[in-house]
Formats: structure tokens, sequence, C-alpha cells
């Protein structure tokens, strides 16, 4: 069977020699932006992080192969191949099976991270525990594989359309660290305060590899999560997004949409009545992330 994780020479090298690497997810390239913006933004993502004197490694699934670190033409692939599906980490071994082509969740993106020695990852928004858990049960995966990978990861909080209190008790169920980045007002993606708090904040990148340093020293196996705020002259205004929040739920009730479904509805349904405001946001979010997240890996290399 072919080996079924591929790392570039380039990222192999950089983790080998101790350099700092960022590891970047591919679902806001597959499903997350309309074309072709997502492969300009995917470009873009490497190039700030190269800008900081780190290495990028998007991470992603070619014809069932992990790739740690895509070039180029692979990146161009994945932005314009309509067969590309969203892959968690238990899809992994199907998709190897299948050789099929997928974007990386954040769950997959950390697992293959972390498998080829990478400590830190930014992605946009963080999965949680959606609304209606307490019957469904729908609680995205990467809680349960953050609790379980000692990475570092970035994110603008979890996505507003989900029950971010729930959320953070499962987080605190869970165990892995969760702190805000200069703020304890916990983000929640298209807002910069949720209106839920965080204990704890962070000032610097060298801080929050401090944090990860003290984790690795007590032994613990969980991530280390950095809710990064989006700036607050990016954000939706607040009380837009509350009322097309709100439409945006109870049109899905009306329709009948539930499960692994809803969230691209009401991704897309905020979209639409944002007239893009809100594509605008997630592409801010991202390129914060990317920064901070490129500063933090090289901090924790001692650079």
């Amino acid at each position: 069977m072919t080996d079924p994780i591929r790392i570039a020479t380039h990222v192999l090298d950089a983790v080998s020699a101790g350099r700092p690497v960022l590891a970047l997810e591919s679902t806001i390239l597959t499903h997350g932006l309309p074309r072709p913006r997502n492969l300009d933004v995917a470009r873009e993502a490497e190039e700030r992080v190269r800008d900081e004197g780190v290495v990028p490694a998007t991470i992603g699934i070619v014809d069932g192969v992990a790739v740690v670190g895509l070039d180029d033409d692979e990146l161009e692939r994945l932005a314009f191949d309509d067969g590309v599906v969203k892959a968690s980490v238990r899809d992994l071994p199907i998709l190897a099976a299948k050789r099929m082509s997928a974007g990386t969740t954040v769950a997959a993106t950390a697992y293959l991270a972390h498998r080829a020695g990478i400590r830190v990852f930014s992605t946009g928004g963080l999965g949680g525990v959606h609304r209606g858990a307490s019957e469904t049960f729908d609680e995205s995966a990467d809680l349960p594989s953050l609790a379980t990978l000692p990475i570092v990861l970035v994110s603008a909080g979890v996505k507003s359309i989900l029950d971010i209190p729930l959320t953070l008790e499962r987080m605190e169920t869970l165990g892995p660290t969760v702190v805000g980045y200069g703020t304890t007002d916990y983000p929640g993606f298209y807002i910069a305060d949720s209106g839920f708090d965080v204990e704890y904040s962070v000032d610097t990148p060298e801080e929050v590899a401090a944090v990860a340093a003290g984790r690795d020293a007590l032994g613990l196996q969980s991530a280390v999560l950095v809710a990064n705020p989006v700036p607050p002259e990016d954000q939706l205004p607040a009380a837009l997004h509350t009322a097309i929040l709100d439409q945006a739920l109870a049109a899905a009730d009306t329709a009948g949409v539930s499960g692994h479904d809803i969230t691209p509805f009401l991704l897309d349904y905020i979209q639409r009545e944002t007239g893009g405001r809100s594509l605008e946001v997630n592409v801010a979010v991202y390129r914060g992330n990317v920064t901070l997240g490129a500063r933090i890996a090289a901090a924790l290399s001692g650079r």
C-alpha cells in the first residue's frame, strides 16, 4: 500500500532542523471560500507565513495521500476540483483506500500536523457544540481530537452559529488549555466578543510559547487553544450579526435543515444576507490568525 502520509521535503527539513513551521488547513480552500478567491487566499496565507521567516505547510488529501506541505499545483487542484470532499480524522482511512482527494478539517489537520512534528497550526474558526446538541448530540470532532493532540491552535474562537457556552463547557471537560489573545472576551468568529469569557489571556507570542512549554514539561497531551479575536474594525456589527443569525436559524428550522447540512446552510445564508460582508470578515480572521500563528511558531523555535 502507498504510504498514507507524505511530508514535503522542505517541511521535513525544517522540522528536522528545528526551524519554525506553521500548519494551515485546506477546508478554507476547498469548502470555505468561493472560486477563485479560495486559491488567492491560500497562496496569500503561505506568503504571509514566509514573510515572518516561517515555513508554511498547508495540509490536504491528494488521491488518498495525506500531504503535509501541498505544492502550488496541488493547491490549485484542490481549489478547483468538484470531486474534493471534506475530511475529518475518521475519514482518512476511507480516503486512502478509495484514493480520494479532500480538504482537511481542524481535527484532521491537527492530527496530520502532529504526526509530521509540526507544533503550531492556524485556522479560521474552530468547530464545537451545535445548537440543540442536548437532543442531537451534534458536536464537532475538533474538540475531542484537540483533547489528545499537544499542538498550539490559533483560531478566532468558534463560529457564532454554534452553541458557544456549551462549547466552552465541553472544552473545560475535555481539558485543552484555552487562552484569549490580548483579551478574556471569547471571540465568536464574525465578532470580536461572543458575550462569553475565558479565564486567562496572553499578550505576546512568547507568552503563548511559554504556556506550551509548561504543558510539555508537565507531560500533558492536549492542545493549547489561542482565541484570537478579529480586529473590531473588521468584524460584523454586533446588532447586524445577531439579527441575521436569528433569521438564519429560523430559516433553517423552516426548511427542515439539520445535522451536517446545517453549518453550510447557515454560513451561506449569512453571506447572502450580508451582501458578502461576512466573507470579508472570514478572510480578515484568517489573515490575523495566520500571522499570529507564524509568530508563535517562531517563538516556540527559540528564534
